[in-house]
């Protein structure tokens, strides 16, 4: 055992070098265990463990490479900038690469640890120091610059029988609350984990490529070398798969370019589940390392289908030996004015150009496949004369490039492209008018015909739409919520008055002219009058004039105290109809209210007669809670009555009603 004893450190630094290279280095904790692991791999590690103390706020990262000497600390690890391949350490003993280069990886601990131990073994001889962030800015803050003596570890408390050890404690950046989520990035970020050369576990389980959480995910997949064919052995759900050949050329150099390019069944499938961070991206690795976090954004592909891409590509020209370093400082990005990058960048554009070319024509192919799976979609197209076949085809397969998530979305893209599809016939059939006479008027019967099964499809497509907006309103909100959404959209939407009545009708001159005359009146309300109202409202539908007023929904009103109201309205519109020169026409009034009238149980027929009184001045009352079970029920009704509906109307019925559980254009 060795003899114990404390041993001199010694770190040079200066504050910028501190600030920029350390603290402002790194912006996560998947990075800088990236950094740990790097060093490991350098170490000839064949295991690195990591173990995540989040209720004491630690992390400990532990190897079994071969460790440092104390003067190793002193002249490798402490040493900021340290430049091991220009020592002839390009290569381990080994035979691996090296990862490191520019010697300060090991200051991105401080972007997120302020307390820094690391114990190692080398020779039999363990040894340890303890750097504190605090006590190093102090040491810059007093000197500029200076030598900071890291704190050692007495040996007795190293109890490593082989490699290096660190410990990071008082974290400044929150520590992954899912492990799931840590193993996944850790896993996106080495290809070189392989289990039996080099093997990451964290908290004491290992860290594989299937924890990607990606493969079985890939629907397509082009690979590049025996690295993109290793991925593609483990994807389960491939449909289509091509082996393509990449080389890069630059200043007379041709390098080959291993890797795969991919694309998932759904977008939502390149969103983690846990950190719901997108990973819609093409990485670029170096040595078996990220090097580069996405460069699918840098193609300026504006089309969707690169939505559903993800990649790895394998550059190892970009840090050759004896070349120029092309990372940036952080080693999250390649330096992009770099004549290998810009090579890389413009050949691998092309690819993908070329692979999204490709994707298109699959995923139209597939969308009509899954399609004419559909009973009634197939019974719509065989139906279709050959040239309206074709169009089919390109509408039906676009669909299923679109980036659409779940069930009913589906049915809307079926039944709205199909409706669209229809009408545009329905516009082409219009020429056949020309064809008319006396002789052959069945040609008219057609065209009406299908102008009428248009509508009613149409129409049908708006009665279940609005049912649907009633449904959520009145099962998930409760009635104080309904009440004020009905206030915030009711002048908008009046088919929540009236399904006859559709968007207003009337002209800017004639609302003006007419709210300008019913806020008259409103101005000579009395004050409990005013305290009882929110707002009143006129338009133009169906071919009549309205006047809608809100009351409050707490407040309770009389027959007779509506009766003055209303009177005041109508006189003030009829006035302004006049001045248009409108005769003879009376406004309908509604008043929406929260509660029954005062008068309404003051005998059994209360209501009936309040009602009577009101109808004779061409007015009604509706309570805020009969509103929406009324426009239910009402559409409901037109809905039950379509029975003898046309072609198009019962095919978008019956696709509304069919299980899209497992036919989602998204799914493939």
């Amino acid at each position: 055992m060795a003899t114990e004893h404390l041993n001199e450190y010694r770190m040079t630094i200066d504050l910028n070098v501190l600030n920029h290279l350390g603290l402002g280095l790194y912006s996560n904790v998947p990075a800088v265990l990236s950094e740990a692991v790097a060093n490991a791999w350098d170490a000839d590690a064949t295991k690195v463990d990591i173990v995540i103390d989040s209720n004491n706020g630690m992390v400990v990262i532990e190897d079994n490479g071969h460790g440092m000497t104390v003067e190793d600390a002193n002249d490798k690890f402490l040493t900021i900038g340290y430049m091991r391949r220009a020592d002839g350490g390009a290569t381990t003993p080994s035979g691996r690469q090296v990862m490191g280069r520019k010697g300060i990886g090991k200051l991105s601990l401080f972007s997120i640890a302020e307390l820094v131990e690391v114990h190692s073994v080398r020779n039999d001889q363990p040894h340890g120091f303890k750097m504190d962030i605090k006590k190093i800015q102090e040491v810059i803050e007093r000197k500029g610059a200076g030598e900071y003596a890291p704190e050692p570890v007495a040996p007795s408390a190293v109890d490593l029988r082989v490699g290096t050890r660190i410990v990071l404690g008082r974290m400044k950046r929150r520590l992954y609350r899912s492990s799931d989520a840590l193993r996944r990035r850790l896993a996106r970020r080495f290809s070189v984990i392989s289990g039996n050369e080099f093997e990451i576990t964290l908290d004491g389980q290992p860290v594989t490529i299937e924890d990607r959480g990606y493969q079985d995910k890939l629907q397509y997949i082009w690979t590049y070398g025996e690295k993109g064919g290793r991925i593609k052995k483990m994807a389960s759900r491939i449909e289509e798969h091509a082996t393509r050949a990449l080389k890069v050329e630059c200043e007379g150099n041709e390098w080959n370019v291993d890797g795969w390019i991919g694309s998932v069944h759904a977008v939502k499938d390149l969103t983690d589940s846990d950190t719901r961070e997108s990973i819609n991206q093409i990485v670029i690795m170096v040595r078996g390392k990220l090097a580069q976090e996405d460069i699918l954004d840098e193609f300026g592909i504006g089309v969707l289908a690169t939505k559903y891409f993800i990649g790895e590509i394998h550059a190892d020209f970009l840090d050759i030996d004896g070349m120029d370093d092309i990372a940036t400082t952080s080693r999250q990005r390649i330096i992009e004015e770099d004549p290998r990058y810009e090579a890389l960048k413009v050949k691998l554009g092309a690819e993908v150009r070329s692979v999204v070319n490709e994707w298109v024509d699959m995923r139209n192919k597939g969308g009509v496949k899954k399609a004419l799976e559909i009973p009634q979609v197939r019974t719509w197209f065989n139906g279709l004369n050959s040239d309206h076949k074709k169009a089919a085809e390109k509408l039906l397969g676009r669909i299923n490039e679109l980036p659409v998530e779940g069930e009913d979305e589906v049915r809307r893209l079926f039944i709205g492209n199909i409706l669209a599809f229809e009408s545009l016939k329905f516009r082409n059939m219009l020429h056949r008018l020309d064809e008319v006479s006396t002789e052959n008027l069945g040609v008219l019967s057609d065209v009406f015909a299908q102008l009428d099964d248009l509508e009613a499809s149409a129409y049908y497509q708006i009665a279940k739409d609005r049912l649907e907006v009633i449904s959520n309103l009145t099962s998930r909100v409760d009635e104080d919520a309904k009440e004020r959404v009905i206030q915030e959209h009711l002048f908008k939407h009046l088919w929540l008055l009236d399904p006859s009545w559709e968007r207003a009708t009337r002209t800017t001159q004639m609302e003006t002219q007419i709210n300008r005359a019913l806020k008259l009146e409103v101005e000579s309300l009395t004050s409990e009058e005013k305290r009882a109202r929110i707002d009143i409202y006129y338009a133009t539908t169906a071919n009549k004039h309205v006047i809608i007023e809100l009351k409050k929904p707490d407040r309770r009103v009389s027959t007779l105290e509506l009766l003055s109201q209303i009177d005041k309205y109508r006189s003030a519109t009829v006035k302004a109809l006049q001045s248009m020169g409108l005769q003879n026409e009376q406004p309908e009034i509604v008043c929406v209210v929260g509660r029954d009238l005062s008068d309404w149980g003051n005998a059994p027929d209360g209501r009936r007669v309040s009602q009577d009184m009101l109808k004779a001045q061409n007015a009604r009352v509706v309570l805020y809670s009969q509103l929406i079970s009324n426009a239910q029920q009402a559409y409901e009704d037109y809905l039950a009555r379509q029975a003898d509906a046309g072609r198009i109307y019962k095919l978008i019925t019956s696709i509304s009603n069919e299980d899209f559980a497992s036919m989602s254009p998204a799914s493939g």
